[in-house]
C-alpha cells in the first residue's frame, strides 16, 4: 500500500538515495530531484502529497523553490518539510512567512535523524490522509 507520494529535493546524491530507500521500504512512493528548478518540473509530473526540501541547492535555491511553488494555485496546499544544513535561527524563514509557505516541519540535519524525519512524515501523512 502506498502511503503517500513524496518529492525529495536533495543535492547530495548519496543522502537522497538513502532517503529514497528508507521511505520506499516504509511504503511511500518517492521521486528525487537534486535542484530546485528540476523540482518545480517534477511537481507537475509527480503530484506529490508532501515535499522534503533542502534549502541549499545549486540551481533555484530552496527559498526560490518555495516561492515559485506557492505561485501556482494548484500547488499552494502541498505541505513541505524542510530538512536542511541551515539552522532554523539562520534561515530567511520566520514565524510570519513559514506557515504561509506551507512549511509543516523544520529539521536541522546535524541534530536530526532518519527516524525523526520518518516520524514527522508519518505523523503528517496519517493525520491528513485519514
Amino acid at each position: 500500500m502506498n502511503l503517500a507520494n513524496i518529492l525529495i529535493v536533495e543535492p547530495d546524491t548519496v543522502l537522497s538515495n538513502i532517503y529514497k530507500d528508507f521511505f520506499t521500504k516504509a511504503g511511500f512512493e518517492v521521486v528525487l530531484c537534486n535542484d530546485g528548478q528540476k523540482a518545480i518540473d517534477a511537481v507537475d509530473n509527480a503530484k506529490p502529497d508532501l515535499i522534503i526540501l533542502e534549502l541549499q541547492l545549486t540551481s533555484h535555491n530552496g527559498y526560490e523553490f518555495l516561492y515559485e511553488l506557492r505561485s501556482y494555485k494548484e500547488w499552494q496546499t502541498i505541505p513541505v518539510i524542510i530538512n536542511t544544513l541551515i539552522p532554523e535561527s539562520k534561515t530567511r524563514l520566520n514565524s510570519n512567512n513559514i506557515h504561509d509557505l506551507g512549511v509543516v516541519g523544520y529539521l536541522y540535519k546535524p541534530t536530526s535523524s532518519l527516524e525523526k524525519l520518518k516520524n514527522l512524515v508519518e505523523n503528517y501523512v496519517l493525520t491528513t490522509h485519514i
